[in-house]
C-alpha cells in the first residue's frame, strides 16, 4: 500500500448555531486505503464527510486533497477533482431509470460513459438486469448498489460513503462490503463512516474512534480490533 496521502484533515471544526458539532478533529487518508470513522450518533462522522465534500460548511481547519486545498470549492468542483460521496439516504431519482441515474456522473467526461456504464454494470449485475427501471421502484440494498455506481461513475479517486449498510438484510449488507473490499483492490481509496463497527473494523486499514466531534482514539484497524474500549463500546466485548 501507499503511504503517500490522498487526503489530509487538519485542526477541523463545525459548528451548527454556534454549537460545535466537530472540534479540532485531525486526520488523512493515504493513497489505496480504506479509513474508517467509527462513533455512537451525533459524534460528527456525517459532518465530518460533508465538509470534505463541500456540503458543509467549515468553522475551522484545512482540506487537502491530493496536496490542492478544498476549501472555498464548490461541491461540484470537488467531484472533478476526484471526490464522490454517496449520502446516508442514498439520494438517488427516483423518476429516472437505474442508466439514467448513472449518466448523470458521467458530465465531466461523457466521451467515457459507456466503458463505465459496463464496470458498474459488471460489478452490479443486478443493476444491469433493472436498467431500464425506475429508480424508485428498486429495493433499498438495490437503491445503495445504483448510489455507489453512481459515485463510480464520476471516476472517484477518493470514496466517501456514509452509513452504506443502514437499513439492509444482512445478507445484502454482506454484499455491499464484497463490493467495498471489490472497489478497494481495483484502486479506489475509501473514507467509510459505519454503525456496523464490526464490519467496518473487518474492512478497513486504519481506524479514527470519534466521541463527541473529537478523534479519542486511532490505528490499525487489526490492533483496535482488541482494544478493550472498543471492544466494550462497539463490538459488545
Amino acid at each position: 500500500m501507499n503511504n503517500q496521502s490522498l487526503l489530509t484533515v487538519e485542526d477541523l471544526w463545525i459548528s451548527y448555531d454556534r454549537i460545535a458539532a466537530v472540534r479540532g478533529v485531525s486526520f488523512a487518508v493515504g493513497l489505496g486505503e480504506i479509513v474508517t470513522l467509527i462513533g455512537a450518533n451525533g459524534a460528527g462522522k456525517s459532518s465530518i464527510l460533508g465538509a470534505i465534500s463541500g456540503l458543509l460548511p467549515v468553522s475551522q481547519g484545512s482540506l487537502t486533497l491530493a496536496g490542492e486545498n478544498l476549501l472555498g470549492l464548490p461541491a461540484h468542483q470537488r467531484t472533478k477533482r476526484g471526490l464522490a460521496h454517496v449520502p446516508e439516504g442514498r439520494m438517488i431519482f427516483g423518476n429516472l431509470t437505474v442508466e439514467e441515474n448513472l449518466r448523470l456522473a458521467t458530465y465531466a467526461h461523457q466521451d467515457r460513459a459507456e466503458q463505465d456504464l459496463k464496470k458498474v454494470y459488471l460489478l452490479f449485475p443486478r443493476l444491469d438486469e433493472r436498467r431500464h427501471q425506475w429508480g424508485n421502484t428498486l429495493s433499498g440494498g438495490e437503491q445503495q448498489m445504483l448510489a455507489v455506481g453512481r459515485a463510480l461513475m464520476s471516476r472517484a479517486r477518493l470514496l466517501l460513503l456514509d452509513e452504506p449498510s443502514m437499513g439492509l438484510s444482512p445478507l445484502l449488507v454482506k454484499e455491499i462490503f464484497r463490493v467495498i473490499r471489490r472497489l478497494n483492490e481495483a484502486g479506489v481509496t475509501i473514507l467509510l463512516v459505519e454503525q456496523n463497527a464490526r464490519l467496518a473494523l473487518e474492512v478497513a486499514h486504519r481506524v479514527y474512534i470519534l466521541e463527541t466531534g473529537q478523534v479519542v482514539l486511532s490505528g490499525a484497524a487489526r490492533e483496535l480490533r482488541d482494544h478493550p474500549q472498543v471492544q466494550a463500546a462497539y463490538l459488545g466485548g
